[in-house]
């Protein structure tokens, strides 16, 4: 992976981690949201492609829906999760 990829890979997950929070609340920071952008990409990315669903974006617009879908995924998993927890102690 080239230096270009992985600063695009970044500033993609940014934007879809900052977007997703700020939709579904939660937000982690700089970091987090970054993370949570990258991981949602890759679960968007697997959900469309189970359910057979396509983009209605091409190019960096569709790769930044897929993973905002999927970081609003991963939040609201993330979500339940922690009051899940929360609910035992």
């Amino acid at each position: 992976m080239s230096l270009e990829s992985l600063v695009v890979w970044i500033v993609i997950g940014l934007i879809a981690g900052w977007l997703a929070s700020a939709v579904a609340g939660g937000g982690y920071g700089l970091i987090g949201d970054i993370i949570v952008g990258v991981v949602g990409s890759f679960i968007g990315g697997f959900l469309f492609r189970a359910l057979g669903v396509g983009t209605p974006f091409s190019g960096i617009a569709g790769t930044l829906f897929v993973a905002f879908i999927g970081a609003i995924v991963l939040l609201l998993l993330l979500r339940v999760l922690r009051l899940g927890t929360s609910k035992r102690a």
